[in-house]
Order: structure tokens, then sequence, then C-alpha cells
């Protein structure tokens, strides 16, 4: 399974459990939010090698 589909699969079940405990648009905040946020925090050198890396793996 690639990292993709694994990122892809526990965002599904971070939503499915936070939906019921804080209301749908709060578990679509922090699901959506918190990778947003992590990536913005990365130095513009980091932000460049991952999207060289992206990039790459496209052209597979």
């Amino acid at each position: 399974m690639s990292n993709g589909a694994k990122v892809a699969i526990g965002g599904v079940i971070a939503a499915a459990i936070l939906w019921p405990l804080i209301g749908f648009w709060w578990a679509l905040l922090i699901v959506i939010g918190v990778p947003v946020a992590g990536y913005l925090l990365l130095d513009p050198s980091q932000r460049r090698r991952l999207r060289r890396i992206n990039r790459k793996q496209i052209g597979r």
C-alpha cells in the first residue's frame, strides 16, 4: 500500500472518530487544517524539497 493511500485512510478514520464527538465542521477543519498548518511551518527549502519529491513520483 502506498504512503498516499495510508494517509487517506488515516484521514477518513480520524474524521469518522471526530465527527460524532465534535461535529462535522470542526472535524473537517481539524482533518484539513492540521496538514496545512504543518506544511506552512516548513522552511522554504523544505517545501521545495517536498514539491520536488511529489513531482518525481507523478512521473513514474
